[in-house]
């Protein structure tokens, strides 16, 4: 027996850019949504929501619902209430309304529901019921939250007095104010990241299917975590995990937003347990921008501690966070403000303090991690917004001023002032990289000579590092449940293999990339690969997909349990070459003797061979499942550079040219890199220049349809230019990958913001609110002030 070692790249491995196998399906149309799934019997769920953002129930009427042909079942949450199901937990130990009893707290919130034939009878039957409100006042912003007067939009909650949801801090506090009394010069910004929404393509829903005779409840839904939703749903419904089936189908987007659990998921489940039949819930888009969660709307101020050589002495940071009406965050349970705390990791700062509050507001709940791991996103903005802000405070370079501070590379491991361990790095050679992409020095000049000529360029810099993949269990679990995740692999006596992980894909490409991983670990062809995910009926117990954890921990699971039947197949070869295990060595595809390195046999031969000639005492079958716990977390590293020109006029403001540089350490696939990198700089700049929501005085919801709320086509998109270059394999993770789904959407917005500030430079203005559109920009120029995009805001703007 001999055979030769394989091409990673020519059978679709690690570094192949190989297509989306999942495109396939997705581009002929034939993909498989909640939506396109149609059952026997099935009937419709619509939901009423609440027009007023805080008001008193005082009655409910819904006999002429009840009364239009077709209509099965009206429920609202004093029905609900009668089976202990008008409340229901959050992922942040808090609770949340189902359907509105005592008031209701957010515009757009659910108070009824209807399930009739088709979704027609029920939305015409949604409008026909009649609830009588009694209005009450109304909360848009943190600062009403604490008021003396504020009403307390809590009060179902026993002992809650205030809005308060949590004070918390980490970080040394002597060490800091110490720092502070050392400084030569002390940087202060105040600024607001308002409220964004992820807004997939694909809305929430979710198809029950209770099935009396044999009382298992399987459940299709738009859901990003499949186990986790299946754990909340048996402590909702009370039944046992073990019938319950949740199925997550092809998902058209996710981003954070199918994380939670929705009160609709609940009342189609009631309603299929009630009626015994299938029950579809389909949201309309209003319905998701309006209720759905929300990311953002925190709240900064900021200081920072400077020697005049440009030196970084100590931060304060102090956050508010618009929570709106219950504390629903997915976030790991120890970190109330997520991982804000990971500011300033890439820069060598010896002391450090956050102090963080949370508060209720009549606002939809917020908090959930829009393309960020878990708040990630704001960390890096205000940190960058900072930086800028100090480094025009010193009248320093802005690239000279983040080499100064940078930790450097012969300096890792590096412990940051919030306790976070990073392991590797090259920060400044990727600052090196962009600078030259960018022309820094050309663009300079140019700058200062159109300023002679009236015209307003600017150049904004933005360096992250983000830390990916929560899920050591010392430090991180949900609701009690550790974040690690899991795989399992099956190679058939063909040598064709499948893989099943407790991940969700939702455009990451896990179809494509987790047969790679299989393909660099076995020398198994990735087109021999087949991977499976979202059936909790056959996939191993696993965390989902949000936050970056697709690569970190639930690639690594794939890697390891790849690993375990390598170590079986090995055992196989010995005894196919009749040597001891020991003489075995393994190159890509086979295994060979070490004395005879002609005599092998491949991955196949070996696959064969446990199901028909197999040692004695060994187990018939090559499979095994890995639950894989990151022992750290995983930080990659990016500086994005942008420049933009300003037109003094109108405040309209057009990019020039966008440099991204990523270090994501190993890539897995460069093509689907490059694509996650292109879509999250979209929706950075989506984010700086058009995207809005905010709340007038009354609560209502401005921006809750897609003609205020901006998505941006390829006609409004800049043009980005991306560098792989720099490459630091992370030395924990199995195949050295840090990930990068979330990276440029969690480090671009401040490259768009500073560079916009930039051009403004020598007017006084310090910070403008997101998004900046044209009328901020202009009333900036021309009343030379912030501009701050707080809430409330006219309803008439």
């Amino acid at each position: 027996m001999s055979s030769q070692a394989l091409d990673e790249i020519k059978i679709g491995g690690l570094g192949a850019s190989r297509k989306r196998v999942e495109d396939n399906r997705f581009i002929r149309g034939k993909g498989n949504y909640t939506d396109d799934i149609t059952l026997p019997g099935m009937l419709h769920m619509e939901i009423l929501r609440s027009p007023l953002a805080h008001a008193r129930i005082k009655s409910i009427d819904a006999s002429k619902a009840w009364d239009i042909p077709g209509v099965h079942l009206v429920l609202t949450g004093e029905m609900m209430a009668t089976r202990n199901l008008a409340w229901m937990p959050t992922l942040s130990y808090d609770t949340q309304a189902v359907l509105a009893t005592d008031k209701v707290r957010f515009q757009g919130q659910e108070v009824a529901c209807v399930i009739a034939d088709d979704p027609y009878i029920a939305k015409d039957a949604c409008e026909a019921i009649d609830v009588d409100y009694e209005p009450l006042p109304v909360i848009v912003n943190p600062q009403q939250a604490v008021t003396e007067d504020a009403p307390v939009i809590r009060d179902d909650k026993d002992g809650q007095r205030d809005n308060v949801i949590y004070d918390w801090e980490v970080g040394d506090k002597a060490g800091t104010d110490r720092a502070f009394e050392q400084a030569d010069v002390i940087s202060r910004l105040k600024l607001h990241y308002p409220r964004s929404h992820p807004s997939p393509i694909e809305c929430c829903g979710s198809i029950a299917d209770f099935n009396r005779a044999t009382s298992k409840l399987t459940v299709y839904m738009t859901t990003q975590a499949p186990h986790i939703i299946r754990a909340a749903v048996a402590l909702v419904a009370e039944l046992p995990e073990h019938m319950i089936r949740i199925i997550s189908p092809d998902i058209g987007g996710g981003f954070g937003n199918k994380v939670p659990v929705y009160p609709g998921y609940v009342c189609s489940i009631l309603a299929s347990i009630l009626l015994e039949r299938p029950v579809k819930w389909i949201e309309d888009k209003s319905g998701n921008l309006i209720s759905t969660g929300f990311a953002r709307d925190v709240y900064l101020d900021g200081e920072m501690a400077l020697r005049r050589d440009g030196k970084i002495l100590g931060v304060r940071i102090h956050t508010d966070a618009d929570h709106g009406a219950f504390f629903s965050d997915a976030q790991p349970s120890k970190f109330k403000i997520g991982l804000m705390h990971s500011a300033f990791a890439a820069y060598d700062i010896s002391a450090a303090h956050l102090t963080a509050r949370g508060t209720y507001s009549n606002k939809a709940p917020g908090g959930v991690a829009y393309r960020c791991s878990f708040r990630v996103t704001e960390a890096m903005f205000f940190q960058e917004r900072m930086i800028q802000a100090a480094a025009d405070d010193l009248g320093m370079d802005q690239a000279e001023f983040r080499r100064v501070n940078f930790v450097r590379d012969e300096d890792f491991p590096h412990r940051t002032p919030f306790g976070f361990l990073l392991d590797s790095g090259q920060y400044a050679k990727c600052l090196d990289v962009g600078l030259k992409a960018i022309g820094y020095e050309d663009f300079r000049r140019e700058q200062a000579e159109a300023r002679k000529k009236g015209r307003l360029l600017g150049l904004g810099i933005s360096t992250m590092t983000e830390p990916l993949g929560a899920g050591n269990s010392r430090e991180y679990d949900i609701l009690g449940i550790k974040m690690f995740d899991s795989a399992e692999l099956k190679v058939h006596m063909t040598g064709k293999a499948i893989v099943r992980t407790g991940a969700r894909t939702q455009g990451q490409g896990h179809e494509t990339t987790w047969a790679q991983i299989v393909s660099h670990e076995l020398g198994i062809p990735a087109d021999d690969v087949i991977v499976e995910e979202g059936d909790t009926d056959t996939a191993p117990f696993g965390m989902g997909t949000y936050a970056s954890r697709s690569t970190p921990v639930a690639g690594a699971a794939v890697s390891m349990v790849a690993r375990k039947i390598r170590a079986k197949a090995r055992k196989l070869a010995a005894h196919l070459l009749e040597v001891s295990e020991e003489d075995v060595e393994w190159e890509l595809g086979r295994f060979y003797v070490r004395s005879a390195p002609d005599r092998g046999v491949t991955i196949q031969e070996c696959a064969m061979a446990a199901y028909s000639n197999m040692p004695d005492g060994m187990e018939p079958g090559l499979e095994n499942t890995a639950y894989y716990d990151p022992p750290n977390l995983t930080w990659p590293f990016a500086c994005y550079i942008v420049t933009v020109e300003v037109d003094p006029e109108t405040g309209v403001w057009d990019v020039l040219k966008m440099v991204a540089v990523d270090d994501c350490g190993v890539r897995i696939n460069p093509m689907i890199v490059e694509g996650q990198i292109m879509g999250g700089l979209t929706e950075a700049y989506a984010m700086a220049n058009m995207q809005f929501i905010t709340f007038d005085a009354d609560g209502n919801c401005v921006g809750s349809n897609y003609m205020d709320y901006l998505l941006p086509s390829a006609w409004e998109t800049p043009g980005f230019e991306l560098h792989s270059e720099v490459v630091t394999p992370c030395p924990h993770h199995p195949i050295g990958a840090k990930g990068i789904g979330e990276c440029a959407a969690v480090g671009g917005p401040a490259a768009f913001v500073n560079a916009v500030l930039d051009a403004l430079s020598g007017t006084g203005v310090r910070n403008i609110d997101m998004p900046l559109l044209p009328d901020r920009v202009w009333e900036a120029i021309t009343y030379r002030r912030d501009v701050s995009g707080a809430p409330p805001v006219r309803s008439d703007d």
